[in-house]
């Protein structure tokens, strides 16, 4: 008879082996990388370091980038260095333009970058460098250069507005008192408008009452989880993890599963339907290319692009306006100028047209303030191909990775003046009419060679929410002097969302 480990081990049933079995193994390795951790001391003893691995700084800030504006604030040369991540953050414009243009082949996205987002965005525009890159931008500003498909653009937005966004806050308008999250509604307003115009096909998120689909819940979830390896302390940490399907790797791999099941639908669709007549991105890729999982790289990507940074900038935008009602009522004036008083029964008669658009100079001048702020991609990151030194000073070794921090420059008084905290439309008008400055000190759309090719989109989009909705409606947020806090992701989503109480205005 056998005694010991052996018969106890022999006497289980099999599938409780193979469990036990994969703990052991499971458990062996990651005690292995906490003593290779230990041996390799990846963080230094640094007050910043500590802080940072400790999450010490949580006690001070409600938010990690406002944590670094401090530090960013304090450096002399607008540039700190948390050695835990390897990673140079600067706030200096002169710095920001010698990495997007004076030496933009010295700084990539770079490999590690692209394994961070791999899984999620895979080969797509914004995770890859070189030629794929250059292709991938050549299609896309073919098709997002010429003014007939801006006119395009701004068709399909107003038609989301009128026959979609109004009805849904009207009906929440007639029930008083209700509340609703305006965050949540934004992002629908912009699936379904991004998967119009770039893919010609119509999800219809937008629907009253309609409940979160399983697909937005998936997307946070693998935006969020994707940007929480770009925090963590060690690669090694996360790619282990993903190698044994543990944790958080686990769920970002159930959440991709659901999000690559959108792209094939959308794939599938369009070929069903005919691409080669269309004015859509996506019948214009597929026109050039056949590999399926090419194409969803491409297609997860605008939807990044096109989904959440336009719902980020409204949500901030009318949190502003709510904490400045002075703000909210520039804007009704100037449009009741360009485009006239709305009716008596306090209904705009219509939506403004594409050239009265360009007329509110206020508007734009009050949402580029509120991005200013607020942008909806806090900072960027890059990797050092060899080594370099910044305009500042700053020593940059090969393989370091950079960042420029759109949300903390927004925040500097060297840049900004002392009234950089200050919610001031103004500030970008010269003689009544809205003057921009520099991509390198407000770098909230990109500069140099990667500017943001759907700029002018998005602001068409987001100016034509803005005004339809100030015009129509009084939008009363429920805690409008608690500062927004932010969720990790690829873009600055709002905890908790922005609840509102909507009314019909009646003025």
């Amino acid at each position: 008879m056998e005694f010991g480990a052996s018969f106890w081990y022999k006497s289980l049933p099999t599938p409780f082996c193979i469990l036990f079995f994969s703990f052991t193994v499971s458990f062996t390795l990651l005690s292995l990388l906490l003593f290779i951790l230990r041996l390799i001391k990846p963080w230094c003893n640094c007050e910043i370091c500590r802080s940072y691995v400790t999450q010490s700084w949580s006690s001070e800030f409600d938010n990690l980038c406002d944590w670094y504006t401090h530090l960013l604030r304090k450096s002399p040369t607008g540039t700190i260095h948390i050695h835990v991540l390897s990673n140079t953050i600067t706030a200096n414009p002169e710095n920001v333009e010698h990495i997007l243009k004076t030496r933009f082949e010295n700084y990539p996205k770079g490999k590690s970058f692209s394994a961070i987002l791999g899984d999620l965005l895979g080969k797509g525009i914004f995770n890859v460098d070189g030629d794929s890159w250059k292709f991938q931008r050549k299609m896309a500003s073919l098709e997002l250069g010429s003014v007939s498909i801006r006119s395009y653009a701004f068709e399909i937005v107003s038609s989301e507005i009128q026959t979609r966004l109004i009805p849904l806050l009207s009906s929440h308008a007639a029930q008083k008192g209700n509340i609703l999250d305006l965050q949540d509604v934004f992002r629908r307003f912009s699936f379904d408008n991004i998967c119009r115009f770039s893919f010609g096909l119509d999800p219809g998120c937008l629907q009253l009452m309609l409940s979160i689909s399983d697909f937005d819940k998936a997307f946070d979830l693998a935006s969020k989880l994707s940007a929480e390896r770009a925090m963590a302390a060690s690669q090694l940490i996360w790619k282990l993890k993903r190698t044994l399907n543990l944790g958080t790797e686990k769920k970002l791999k159930q959440a991709i599963k659901i999000v690559d099941l959108l792209a094939e639908e959308m794939i599938k669709n369009r070929r069903k339907m005919g691409f080669s007549t269309q004015k859509d991105l996506l019948s214009r890729f597929m026109g050039t290319i056949d590999d399926d999982q090419y194409l969803r790289d491409i297609v997860i990507s605008f939807l990044v692009a096109g989904r959440d940074t336009v719902a980020s900038g409204l949500t901030s935008f009318f949190w502003l306006l709510a904490q400045h009602p002075e703000v909210e009522k520039a804007i009704r004036d100037e449009s009741d100028r360009v485009m006239g008083p709305v009716s008596q029964s306090g209904l705009a008669q219509e939506l403004s047209s594409f050239d009265q658009m360009r007329e509110m100079y206020y508007l734009q001048a009050a949402i580029y303030e509120s991005m200013r702020l607020y942008p909806p991609v806090q900072f960027d990151s890059k990797f050092c191909e060899e080594d370099d030194t910044l305009p500042d000073g700053t020593f940059v070794r090969k393989g370091t990775r950079v960042t420029y921090h759109p949300y903390a420059m927004g925040r500097m008084e060297r840049i900004w003046g002392p009234d950089h905290l200050k919610f001031k439309p103004e500030r970008w008008l010269q003689s009544g009419v809205f003057t921009p400055v520099s991509p390198f000190k407000y770098p909230v759309f990109q500069a140099g060679l990667r500017v943001c090719l759907g700029k002018e989109m998005a602001l068409v989009a987001m100016k034509s929410v803005a005004i339809s909705l100030i015009r129509r409606f009084d939008i009363q947020v429920v805690t409008p002097s608690q500062a927004p806090t932010f969720v990790p992701g690829l873009t600055a989503t709002v905890r908790g969302g922005l609840p509102v109480v909507i009314s019909e205005r009646r003025d």
